[in-house]
């Protein structure tokens, strides 16, 4: 993936020379994994996890101290930086396009726990999109464990690809969708709730691809063997795959981001097509 040269954005937040003051910080272990793969690549129950964060982490895990970045983290931040510009860029001209304006939202980097308008959270809830304050949050430990833990072939896109994903979740936002399917949601069954949920993200991962389409357009990024990592996250990341690794079985109705299958589907279909209006991914479940 080719990314150096890129302007500067206003909306990075480097948070990462920051500590949580010796609190217990969920981490590694098999709780800090279960409560990954509640809520991972989905901001919108982030709040749910907050009492427990909170009680396992002895406190709100508030930052307390700083010190320097590294070298490697430096860089690590030059190149979210540069994906979230690409972002901004590619979306600002959409939005554009079909006659909106785009409101560019932040992207947060943290090490091991963060405060958000959403309620407090740990490197353990993966990267999330919060809509209350409009930020995407992530601590970068999570695409190790995406490689170690859940399979995935790693690499500079699978990273862009969940970005891009995230930030699919801030247009979802700007044009409605989200507020429509939690009204939607209302009444219903859990099965029929955890249906539309699955199609929200779904649709996250369409945006990802529109992304990706507009992206290569504009900046001819990609390189051979992008568009694998893009799809081999997307397959360690379906629900069917967390399941069976996790549990040895799978529980379709419990679904909540959809199947390996479909996620890869749905960022093929908007890296394919880069229109936006053919990703109505509730459509099945009218």
């Amino acid at each position: 993936m080719k990314w150096s040269g890129r302007r500067q954005s206003e909306n990075f937040e480097d948070r990462r020379g920051m500590s949580s003051g010796g609190k217990t910080i969920i981490g590694g272990g098999i709780i800090g994994i279960i409560i990954l793969l509640l809520n991972t690549f989905g901001g919108e129950n982030v709040q749910m996890l907050t009492p427990i964060l909170e009680q396992m982490n002895g406190g709100n895990g508030a930052p307390t101290e700083q010190r320097d970045l590294t070298a490697a983290e430096i860089e690590e931040g030059k190149f979210i930086e540069a994906i979230l510009v690409d972002t901004e860029d590619v979306w600002g001209k959409i939005f554009q396009e079909n006659n909106m304006q785009y409101e560019r939202p932040n992207l947060v980097l943290f090490n091991q726990a963060v405060e958000t308008e959403c309620g407090n959270a740990t490197s353990a809830s993966g990267p999330f999109y919060c809509p209350a304050d409009q930020k995407v949050y992530m601590d970068l430990t999570f695409f190790e464990e995406l490689k170690t833990k859940f399979g995935a072939q790693g690499g500079d896109f699978a990273t862009a690809y969940v970005i891009a994903h995230e930030i699919g979740h801030h247009v979802q936002t700007l044009l409605g969708t989200s507020a429509k399917m939690r009204q939607m949601q209302e009444g219903k069954s859990q099965a029929e709730a955890n249906k539309l949920s699955v199609a929200l993200e779904l649709q996250a991962d369409f945006y990802a691809g529109v992304w990706t389409h507009y992206n290569q357009k504009m900046n001819n990024f990609l390189e051979e063997g992008d568009i694998d990592e893009a799809l081999s996250a997307a397959h360690a990341v379906g629900d069917d795959a967390i399941q069976a690794k996790i549990q040895g079985h799978i529980v379709p109705e419990s679904f909540t981001h959809g199947t390996s299958a479909q996620r890869k589907a749905w960022f093929m279909k908007g890296y394919k097509s880069g229109d936006i209006n053919q990703g109505d991914t509730f459509a099945e479940i009218r």
